[in-house]
């Protein structure tokens, strides 16, 4: 096991204790459990099938801490589930296609512009709009990249496996009409690989949860002090 995953199964495990509770979103879903890792042969009928090379910090998490499991959002995806276009429903007629390369460099989006007003010509409205939502979905906008992570509400993180961007962790926030992006949620200001985009969650979590015991404890300790002298027993 390479420094990095051993610093991260560390990080893991201390946050596990830290939120017994289950206190931090998404918790309750993964419960701070890694699903059982993947052989290095599995990882190449992966890569064989669908005729991609998965990057190498990725593959080594598969294969030496966990196939999906605790993580960002609600937790990390197993392989089986990558090329879910929807994590949501996973309908098997949406799927990404990792062979070809990721169309993106810089963050894309686009915008609905009607050549009508709707009060004035709702059903030519309404057509223009199917047509921009048709496009605006295809999955032409996600080839080169697999699903690693549900946000719910229809917005993923994908890792791009092919092309210039190979390596990087994105959004798909097109649920929420802001197109694709390079992942930024994390408070990150450049782009990310999958370990560091990974650790980068339990450093923040690691910090969330202590300021919420912190707070919790000065909380009680107020209350505490509040108490009349007679009930402090």
């Amino acid at each position: 096991m390479t420094e990095h995953l051993e610093r991260i199964k560390i990080k893991i495990e201390k946050l596990k204790t830290l939120d017994r509770s289950f206190i931090l979103f998404g918790s309750h879903k993964h419960k701070y459990q890694l699903n059982p890792t993947l052989s290095v042969d599995q990882i190449r009928q992966f890569e064989l099938i669908h005729r991609v090379t998965l990057p190498n910090d990725y593959a080594d998490f598969l294969t030496t801490l966990g196939n999906g499991g605790v993580g960002p959002f609600y937790g990390l995806e197993p392989l089986e589930n990558a090329l879910y276009a929807d994590l949501d429903y996973k309908p098997t007629d949406y799927l990404l296609d990792p062979s070809k390369p990721f169309p993106h460099i810089l963050g894309w989006n686009s915008e609905f512009e009607s050549t009508v007003e709707e009060e004035d010509d709702e059903e030519e409205y309404s057509n223009q709009l199917t047509e921009f939502e048709e496009l605006y979905f295809d999955n032409q906008h996600k080839t080169g990249s697999i699903a690693i992570c549900n946000c719910g509400c229809a917005i993923s993180i994908i890792l791009v496996v092919n092309g210039h961007e190979y390596g990087n962790v994105w959004t798909d926030d097109r649920a929420s009409y802001t197109g694709i992006y390079p992942s930024r949620e994390l408070g990150n200001k450049d782009k990310i690989a999958f370990l560091n985009w990974y650790e980068l969650w339990l450093d923040n979590s690691l910090n969330e949860i202590k300021y919420k015991q912190l707070s919790t404890d000065k909380q009680s300790e107020v209350e505490l002090l509040n108490k009349p002298w007679w009930k402090l027993w």
